[in-house]
């Protein structure tokens, strides 16, 4: 589920972004005041800034939707085996001393030491 929502999300956000720059600049209708074929475009007359003004729309409402699931989905807790609590092992108590009663500080073991060889004087 998540990797098909992030396919569609980059999808989408380069869909976005060729949209945005596919659409003419607020200057642009000075150019068409002399001789530029602004008439004559694939969309027609006035056609093309309404149906690229309403991609960029659904481009962006599709992303926003996309991003706020990915971010919930990824606040979720994982379902895989490895984070579930089957492997997981049982927590380590404290040594409770017999004759107290409570329970002991643990103590690191000791390595053994071993002598150092004797220096022999020539």
């Amino acid at each position: 589920m998540t990797i098909v929502l992030t396919i569609l999300h980059v999808i989408v956000s380069l869909l976005l972004i060729g949209v945005v720059l596919l659409q003419s600049g607020k200057g642009a209708e000075m150019g068409a005041s002399f001789g530029s074929s602004g008439s004559q475009s694939v969309f027609g007359a006035g056609g093309g800034t309404s149906f690229l003004s309403k991609l960029t729309t659904s481009a962006a409402v599709i992303f926003m939707l996309t991003s706020l699931t990915l971010a919930y989905l990824s606040g979720q807790p994982s379902s895989s085996s490895m984070m579930s609590g089957k492997g997981k092992s049982a927590p380590v108590q404290a040594p409770v001393s017999q004759k107290e009663g409570t329970a002991t500080t643990p103590v690191a073991p000791v390595a053994p030491t071993v002598p150092a060889a004797p220096v022999q004087k020539k």
